[in-house]
């Protein structure tokens, strides 16, 4: 009896001029390992160099997108204290992320279901990235003593008032709506259409912007948000998450939580107090960098807190929040330190240092994405070989 292949965990489509690639692990939700990642990217710089590819389309197989890293797959690297194959991974990841971003193809994301954290770096700054109502965004790394990464502090940065801050600190979800409304995708499409829209696509057979928008357009539904989206709470959210500290962020809504109407405000101080202090301060300070950053500025800034994160800098505490939510689930993570007041500021300055200059993430300087347009395409070959970021 011959043996069952693999399941193959990227699925790359050539169809005359138009190029579908799938994210295919929807038993992990399509969650990033490193197999996956290096075939995306082998598909992406593939098809960038094809003069006959004129149309890449992004979409996760099943019930989601892409909620950004596989957690398990990093605990059980974790364990052995050698951080050196993450590292690589993270570069790797953060040279794909930005390489998107600044794709020189015209690219449309499919997005129905889940896209949080990471994940979403292959939705958010693409030409066209389109949403159903079954969609999810957030940016819940702070639950794990993770960081907002893969370009967010630059994305975040650059939402209406403070609804970055609001997002980056208490990884609150965005419905398919909200993400449009927001600005973190172009078009709205109800899940019954969106089979028949990727047939359009298909079929239109060309990568010109004009007549993939006009396609798109013709499926998609006008933006309404329901009274309590949480994109109608700005003024309050700005008020609050302008603070200086996230300890005065804290102060600030919990001062507003008891007025009416302020339902909300519970639920994103619960999930704030039972993140990890260390991250919070990290995050905020972060994307509050980001606004005066460029997209490649954070994208290097981010790479060098999630190093010294994976080198234990600060703190241990992305692994114990990884084994808290994700391997045991018992929901506890015992945080060090445990409180905001108790955070080495000291060490905070440190590990926002540039590294040497062999040590840094290697891209480029300019880019132009959706979210920025001013400057010129710029293409950075994919590392092939490990990437000496080690000690």
């Amino acid at each position: 009896m011959d043996a069952i292949p693999e399941e193959q965990v990227v699925l790359g489509e050539e169809i005359d001029h138009v190029r579908v690639v799938t994210l295919n692990r929807p038993r992990q939700l399509n969650a990033v390992s490193p197999e996956l990642l290096y075939l995306l990217a082998a598909y992406m710089e593939k098809w960038e160099k094809d003069d006959k590819a004129e149309l890449i389309i992004i979409k996760g197989a099943g019930r989601a997108f892409c909620p950004g890293g596989d957690l398990r797959v990093f605990y059980d690297r974790l364990k052995t204290k050698d951080s050196s194959c993450l590292e690589e991974f993270f570069y790797r990841f953060y040279w794909l992320c930005y390489h998107i971003s600044t794709y020189k193809k015209t690219q449309v994301a499919l997005v129905h279901g889940i896209s949080m954290g990471g994940g979403a770096a292959l939705m958010v700054p693409l030409k066209f990235s389109v949403v159903t109502e079954k969609a999810v965004f957030a940016t819940p790394e702070a639950s794990i003593g993770f960081h907002a990464d893969c370009g967010f502090s630059y994305y975040h940065s650059r939402l209406p008032g403070h609804l970055g801050e609001y997002l980056t600190l208490t990884g609150g979800r965005l419905s398919g709506k909200e993400i449009v409304a927001a600005r973190l995708a172009t078009h709205f499409v109800s899940s019954e259409k969106i089979l028949e829209l990727e047939k359009r696509l298909i079929s239109l057979n060309s990568g010109d912007e004009n007549a993939v928008k006009s396609v798109i357009e013709e499926f998609s539904s006008e933006v309404k948000l329901d009274e309590e989206s949480i994109l109608n709470k700005q003024s309050i959210i700005d008020e609050c998450f302008s603070k200086d500290s996230v300890e005065e962020i804290i102060k600030a809504l919990e001062a507003e939580a008891n007025k009416e109407g302020n339902g909300w405000i519970g639920a994103a101080l619960k999930t704030m107090k039972r993140s990890s202090p260390t991250a919070l301060k990290i995050m905020l300070r972060s994307v509050r960098e980001g606004r005066n950053q460029t997209l490649s500025e954070c994208v290097k800034k981010e790479f060098r807190l999630t190093i010294n994160i994976l080198r234990t800098t600060l703190s241990e505490d992305m692994y114990e929040g990884i084994r808290a939510l994700t391997i045991d689930k018992d929901n506890a993570p015992k945080w060090e330190p445990p409180s905001l007041d108790k955070v080495d500021n000291g060490k905070l300055d440190l590990i926002f240092q540039p590294f040497d200059k062999n040590l840094e993430l290697q891209i480029p300087e300019k880019e132009e994405c959706r979210w920025d347009g001013k400057s010129e395409n710029s293409v950075y070959a994919i590392p092939n070989k490990t990437i000496p970021i080690s000690g």
